[in-house]
């Protein structure tokens, strides 16, 4: 073992989807903690991680769970945090840090915030990865390389426990952003959110249509609709949980996407050409800058 590679004691993930797994295969793959603790809703889950070699051990109760962990990580649909930090928080050691992985930072500081212990710290993040699978089988280990993790610790939070999840995000090969909850979650209902939405939105009408037509819109599905079809194949109990739990910033963006969708519509009832190849030409830019930024 290096003798620099850091060690993160005693790890707890609550919840073992997507981004629960992946990170646990990081963690056993490098040797960065002593020892992993699954809890999940179902026996099936927790058997599929001892199976997958994904955890140390394995239970159905949180308290159990966090008892003694270093680091105790929520991997669940944000709708789940208030009785998790509930039933977790007389467990909690001194100087543990509770961190999640959700994409609504406002309701998870919102939600846990006011349950953690004096001594306790916590430090919400957000790793910007994924993929339209679930389940702990869904994981593995390069999910989150060349990714953002956006870090939204509260005011006054523990320094030391700020380096320690920084460091863990590193460990996996994700670069780190701080900034202010109310931010990460206005840029997140632009850049994920509302795209979801969208997606679902677009998917919907289609299975709406006569059956007849229906039928041709799946068969002869070009590529835009096909990735339409591929996001809104995800999770849908995250999905859920992130529009309720960011409604106000999703509300805002959508508002403005409905306001240029008018334009949109005017443009090509005028035949407004220019303006159409004006509005194209600007958003290839975007998909340009994507890609320089490695997060094609």
């Amino acid at each position: 073992m290096n003798a620099n590679k850091q060690n993160f004691g005693r790890v707890a993930l609550i919840g073992i989807g997507l981004i629960g797994s992946s990170l646990a295969r990081i963690i056993k793959r490098d040797g960065l903690a002593d020892h992993i603790v699954v809890s999940a809703r179902t026996e099936d889950s927790l058997n599929k991680a001892l199976e997958l070699g994904i955890a140390d051990s394995v239970t159905l109760e949180t308290a159990e769970a966090v008892k003694d962990a270093d680091i105790v990580v929520i991997c669940t649909p944000m709708g789940a945090y208030k009785s998790i930090i509930e039933a977790a928080a007389p467990a909690l050691k001194k100087g543990a840090i509770v961190t999640d992985v959700g994409s609504v930072k406002g309701s998870a500081l919102n939600d846990l915030g006011p349950h953690i212990p004096e001594g306790v710290h916590l430090i919400p993040a957000h790793p910007v990865a994924g993929t339209e699978h679930s389940g702990p089988e869904a994981g593995f280990a390069e999910l989150f390389e060349d990714r953002w993790c956006i870090l939204t610790p509260p005011p006054g939070a523990d320094e030391g426990a700020i380096k320690t999840i920084t460091d863990l995000w590193q460990a996996t090969g994700a670069n780190i952003e701080i900034m202010d909850a109310g931010h990460h979650d206005l840029v997140m209902a632009m850049t994920s959110h509302i795209p979801h939405l969208i997606a679902y939105t677009i998917v919907g009408t289609a299975t709406d249509l006569e059956n007849s037509l229906r039928d041709e819109v799946i068969k002869f599905s070009a590529g835009g609709f096909r990735d339409f079809t591929r996001i809104a194949a995800s999770d849908p109990s995250m999905w859920r949980d992130v529009f309720l739990n960011n409604r106000e910033a999703v509300l805002e963006m959508l508002q403005r996407f409905n306001e240029d969708l008018t334009a949109m519509q005017r443009a090509i009832r005028w035949g407004e050409a220019d303006t159409l190849y004006e509005l194209f030409e600007r958003t290839r830019e975007i998909r340009r800058g994507v890609i320089d930024a490695k997060q094609a």
